[in-house]
């Protein structure tokens, strides 16, 4: 009773490790992803989460207007935009 028990001190090291492998680089790309949504703008290029690709016309507090293509226009979540491409990339496809 008057000892320290190592039992404690591998149950901190498992925490630590927990830590490091999965919630911080978890945090880490969820901020990088935040960053990307808001760096978005009316004319870049964007992939949604379910594959599709347009072009943003239109910004709100929440969503993202997309133009597909031939007037088709979508209103998007703005975290469901999976990647931002580069110019140019839909008239090359």
């Amino acid at each position: 009773m008057n000892g320290f028990d190592p039992t404690f001190l591998l149950l901190i090291g498992f925490f630590v490790l927990i830590y490091f492998l999965m919630i911080r680089p978890q945090n880490k790309a969820k901020k990088a992803h935040e960053e990307m949504v808001q760096g978005i703008e009316v004319g870049d290029e964007v992939v949604s989460s379910g594959g599709l690709l347009g072009r943003v016309t239109k910004i709100s507090d929440q969503f993202f207007e997309i133009n597909l293509g031939d007037n088709t226009r979508v209103k998007m979540q703005k975290g469901s935009v999976s990647n931002v491409l580069p110019k140019g990339t839909i008239n090359s496809i």
